[in-house]
């Protein structure tokens, strides 16, 4: 009997607790329900009052938007200052890149006039409007083609600078005997192996035998022989019909055809060929035209180019070495 009344008010309890959770949810859900429909209503109420004009939602609705285009205007003002800012900055940057362009100019051979500069501009600062989008924009365009015009004007003189470095180092400046001291210079003198009077068509460098002989420029070897009045002879093509000619030489270390670097050695000093003693005979040609070699050793940096020492040099034949 005991458990029977057990098992009754058992089963009732289950009953009573599935009925609670039940209610729970319900109540949940008629919650839900009410919120979208409150929701709804006022979505709806909302935009009938907005478009029919109401006084109060009228007003609600002009508030918010123009609150949402007054953060727009800020946030475009505000980044429409910033741009004007780097693009003050940019054109300030233009104006010392135009004046290095003028000075790099006159090195390049460019004409300054031909460089078109911004007028001075400068006063006073009055604080007044912020740039518009469209001035912005004409602003950028015109610093866009002003940039493009410069990059071409800084190529040209780019090409003309490397042009003129080539061809510097095309020129024989470089002494051929490093420290060397010169013992006989360019012109007439006594011979000194048979007394008698003669030209002596290049520079004498005394020196050690195997101190390196140095190539005066940039070229290629033409020649590369022995000779019975030169010795071990080398000849290197600088272009522009200019000839340099190293004799006497006891060892050489290039042959006919390299391409070798201002600087770079090509023999050792010797004393082959007709030679008293080891040096360095050093010669330079220009259109087979013997020149004095010291007019360009002392020019260094300064030396116009080969056509002014061709111009100036005593017209002596110097015919083929056989």
């Amino acid at each position: 009997m005991h458990l029977i009344i057990t098992d009754a008010w058992l089963a009732k309890s289950r009953a009573v607790y599935l009925s609670g959770t039940k209610l729970v949810l319900a109540g949940f859900v008629a919650a839900l329900a009410l919120m979208l429909v409150a929701a709804g209503m006022y979505h709806w109420v909302f935009l009938k009052g907005a478009r029919e004009g109401w006084p109060v939602i009228g007003s609600l609705v002009k508030l918010m938007v123009k609150d949402e285009f007054e953060q727009r205007d800020r946030f475009m003002r505000e980044n429409l200052d910033v741009m004007a800012k780097r693009l003050g900055e940019m054109q300030a940057k233009m104006m010392q890149l135009e004046a290095l362009g003028e000075r790099v100019s006159g090195l390049a051979g460019v004409n300054p006039n031909d460089i078109k500069t911004m007028p001075g501009r400068g006063g006073a600062l009055v604080t007044g409007r912020s740039l518009t989008m469209e001035e912005l924009q004409a602003t950028l365009a015109d610093l866009d083609k002003l940039t493009n015009q410069r990059v071409d004007l800084m190529t040209v003189m780019e090409s003309r600078l490397f042009d003129q470095k080539i061809r510097k180092m095309m020129v024989p400046t470089q002494q051929p005997v490093a420290g060397g001291v010169l013992g006989s210079a360019f012109g007439w003198r006594i011979d000194p192996l048979n007394g008698r009077s003669a030209l002596h068509t290049g520079l004498d460098f005394p020196a050690e035998p195997g101190t390196p002989i140095l190539a005066a420029a940039g070229g290629v070897v033409v020649t590369q022989e022995y000779h019975s009045a030169y010795g071990n002879m080398v000849e290197v093509d600088h272009g522009n019909q200019l000839v340099t000619r190293y004799a006497h030489a006891s060892r050489v270390w290039v042959k006919k055809g390299d391409l070798i670097k201002r600087g770079q050695k090509i023999a050792d000093v010797g004393t082959t060929g007709r030679s008293t003693g080891p040096h360095l005979h050093f010669e330079v040609l220009v259109q087979g035209v013997l020149q004095d070699p010291q007019k360009f050793l002392t020019a260094g940096q300064k030396l116009p180019g080969p056509g002014v020492a061709t111009a100036s040099a005593p017209a002596t034949q110097l015919p083929r070495p056989k």
